[in-house]
């Protein structure tokens, strides 16, 4: 089969997640709002006149202690502060559509990142991503590229989005789990989960429909029976194994390749950390599908097998491609390049039948959405751990992201049409977890 692959990486569509708004001004105007919100807290506060422009300077007892420490990191070496300086400056008004960009430096990054990582949860109606909205033109700034593949760096942001996480899963973010208006149980908000009480384990008596917390509603589980599992007896089909809508369709896969240039190319000692199993893959068939924010974020075992390996790897958070110049849509357009960059876990299934074989499921956090959680039953000392199809593996936690399936060379595959017509669609149908997405043809 031809290397080339089935997508329009370079036609990519805006804002495919849903994530973020399509519009500029709505991203304008929530980052008015949330800056106008934390100018009149700490002007408050400290009684002194507090404005978010380029000449604030955060003072040291105004952040949380952990973020202090990060923009310690940033302050104390020079080649991490020029391009986190940079990044900022760089964003021009005249090539910003929408004016003079509102985060001005990392000061101000730095002092609306405190606010949020200990306040804020998403409300329906509001930003999803908000740290991916402050840093909206400076992902997409050339400074922003290098800022933002520093790996000590993104070892702060790490513990950043932790922290943030564990606001998330704590009673604290109920707040946004109820009927008002902007709450996830409003009227706009069920409109767009029309059957949701009959989908999702919950109690629509209890307060919160009985979620913990906005992660709990977040990695919300379907109820048994609503996503049977397609053919579970025929183990040539191969089963969606996230419900999400398909982006590219790589065959021939190269060991090493330039994932960094225009048509994102996939790398497979990149992608796979340089794994041992690797080599297997050289030569084979990637196949990528992202989620929206109100997909179910768990994912599922596309085949029956063995899992052989399961693992987490390190990476980024808010690095984007530059191909695309100053990109208002990062990082969403730059997700096959993430698959080699971003924080990732990788799982390896033995699949029982031999001509599938070795293949490999990897989840790839996108900015905030990084959290990704293997089942710890996967990973055993008493040898591989036995799967079905549809048995879930893993989740990510705020959201969802994107997803491969990776398939070594002679693995014949036929792919669903229903899931070829979506690549490269603008707002396409998600292909439901657990149905037919290919066929082994032997």
């Amino acid at each position: 089969m031809s290397r080339e692959p089935v997508d329009k990486r370079h036609e990519y569509p805006i804002r495919i997640g849903n994530w973020l708004p399509d519009d500029q001004e709505s991203i304008k105007k929530w980052l008015d709002d949330l800056i106008k919100e934390v100018e009149e807290k700490y002007s408050a506060e400290k009684g002194c006149s507090v404005k978010l422009d380029g000449k604030f300077m955060v003072p040291r007892d105004w952040l949380d202690p952990l973020v202090q420490e990060f923009k310690d990191f940033v302050d104390n070496d020079a080649t991490v502060r020029m391009p986190y300086t940079k990044m900022f400056t760089e964003v021009t008004e005249k090539e910003t559509p929408i004016g003079t960009p509102q985060v001005q430096s990392y000061h101000v990054m730095f002092l609306l990142l405190s606010f949020i990582i200990n306040n804020w949860a998403p409300r329906y109606t509001q930003i999803l991503l908000p740290i991916n909205a402050i840093l909206n033109w400076s992902i997409g700034a050339a400074d922003g590229y290098v800022a933002f593949l520093n790996k000590r760096a993104n070892e702060y942001w790490m513990k950043v989005l932790n922290k943030w996480g564990v606001f998330l899963k704590s009673p604290l973010s109920c707040y946004v789990l109820n009927d008002e208006p902007g709450g996830w149980f409003s009227e706009s908000a069920m409109a767009n989960m029309p059957d949701f009480e009959k989908e999702f384990i919950c109690d629509p008596t209890a307060p919160h429909y009985g979620f913990a917390s906005w992660d709990d509603f977040f990695t919300r589980k379907f109820r048994d029976g609503v996503r049977p599992v397609a053919s579970p007896d025929d183990k040539n089909i191969i089963t969606n194994a996230c419900e999400s809508h398909a982006l590219f369709l790589q065959y021939e896969v190269k060991l090493t390749d330039d994932f960094w240039v225009k048509d994102q190319w996939y790398s497979l000692r990149d992608m796979l950390n340089d794994d041992p199993y690797t080599s297997q893959f050289v030569g084979g068939t990637v196949y990528q599908a992202s989620l929206y924010m109100l997909n179910y974020h768990r994912w599922h075992s596309p085949v029956d097998g063995k899992v052989v390996k399961a693992y987490k790897i390190p990476g980024t958070y808010y690095s984007a491609s530059l191909n695309d110049g100053k990109d208002t849509r990062a990082p969403d357009n730059s997700q096959g390049y993430l698959c080699n960059v971003a924080t990732r876990a990788a799982i390896f299934i033995e699949a029982d039948n031999p001509s599938i074989g070795l293949m490999c499921l990897l989840a790839v956090g996108l900015v905030e959405v990084s959290t990704c959680e293997i089942n710890p039953n996967l990973v055993s000392k008493d040898g591989p751990k036995t799967v079905k199809k549809g048995d879930e593996i893993g989740s990510f936690h705020f959201g969802g992201s994107t997803h491969c399936l990776i398939f070594r060379p002679g693995v014949n595959l036929q792919f669903e049409q229903a899931a070829l017509d979506t690549i490269g669609i603008l707002h396409a149908k998600s292909m439901k977890l657990n149905s037919k997405l290919a066929t082994v043809i032997n």
